[in-house]
């Protein structure tokens, strides 16, 4: 008998960050019971508002030590890792974490006779000159090694209200007279609603998704960073200089930027900007993409204007004029 969703029980590996708290929403909403496995439980009551009472049950877990998954996953039907990191600090390294770590679930899902949704990146590539990139195309291969049936979301960057790159750059143009583009701000992004990432893989928990397959997830725009960041600008009504700043001169910033507690840019991001990070044609073709899940991308202007508003100089009360994207 296949368990109803009430039964069915989804251990969150890195639910309480940005893409997982999502996750956790969607899967809540569909009646999911929600074990979300982190490494500092204590930090993760605001998961709890999410689902009714009892649904989300918080556990201690790090996918740097093997032992600890087991009890995470425990009678789990669906097991989801979108555990990541960008940038290395003490003993979490991009090896330990997004290979040897999702290699570690996958056995541990496999051992317990649980589905795997193994969440990674686009520009995931084993010869790419990023080690972050090479880390995580080297996790999905781990991972299905270990379990050709698990199946691989591939997100573009991911905005939505609390997101590391609009509010970022926003926040920026508050303070300086200037936003870099690096390289000259030709690289392209495909900029993904967190929400409509979510929604895919709670699909694949339902069962909608094709085991053994890497879906690749990008939004309807396809926009340069320079593009990006005059709708930035254009968005929260300021005037900001956009200074190209060619890649050597970038990674010779990053190189004393990487010190700060949370690094604006590193040498390894500098590399991972030198390629677009769009959904690639194959995928488009094969349609691995939101589409395979009936999911019809949000696009950016329907999202960003609703949380970027505090960085205007008058808030919520300066009105913004609406125009391209680019």
């Amino acid at each position: 008998m296949i368990p109803t969703r009430t039964e069915t029980l989804v251990t969150v590996f890195g639910g309480s960050g940005f893409a997982g708290r999502h996750v956790v929403r969607a899967l809540a909403r569909r009646g999911y019971r929600i074990r979300v496995a982190v490494r500092r439980p204590d930090l993760a009551g605001h998961l709890q508002p999410l689902g009714r009472v009892g649904q989300i049950h918080a556990v201690q877990a790090n996918i740097r030590y093997p032992g600890s998954m087991i009890p995470a996953m425990r009678n789990a039907d669906v097991v989801i890792n979108l555990v990541g990191i960008l940038f290395e600090r003490g003993r979490q390294r991009f090896d330990a974490v997004q290979t040897e770590g999702a290699e570690a679930v996958a056995r541990a899902a496999a051992a317990m006779g649980a589905r795997l949704i193994h969440g990674s990146a686009i520009g995931a590539d084993e010869n790419s000159p990023s080690h972050y990139a090479r880390s995580k195309a080297a996790g999905e291969r781990a991972v299905l090694a270990t379990m050709p049936s698990a199946v691989i979301t591939r997100p573009s960057i991911m905005f939505g209200p609390e997101d590391d790159f609009f509010n970022r750059f926003a926040s920026l143009a508050r303070l300086s007279p200037f936003l870099p583009l690096i390289g000259g701000g030709h690289t392209r992004f495909q900029p993904v609603f967190v929400g409509d990432v979510a929604a895919a893989i709670a699909d694949a928990v339902d069962g909608k998704a094709k085991p053994g397959t890497v879906y690749e997830l990008g939004g309807p725009d396809v926009l340069s960073f320079r593009e990006l960041m005059n709708y930035v600008l254009r968005t929260i009504g300021r005037r900001r200089l956009l200074v190209p700043i060619p890649f050597a001169l970038a990674k010779l910033q990053a190189a004393v930027l990487q010190f700060l507690p949370k690094p604006p840019l590193t040498p390894d991001q500098v590399e991972m900007l030198k390629f677009d990070n769009v959904v690639s044609p194959a995928a488009d073709h094969e349609g691995r993409t939101l589409g395979a899940f009936g999911i019809e991308p949000t696009a950016i202007a329907t999202i960003v204007p609703s949380y970027l508003w505090r960085f205007r100089k008058t808030g919520q009360f300066k009105p913004v004029v609406p125009g391209r994207m680019g």
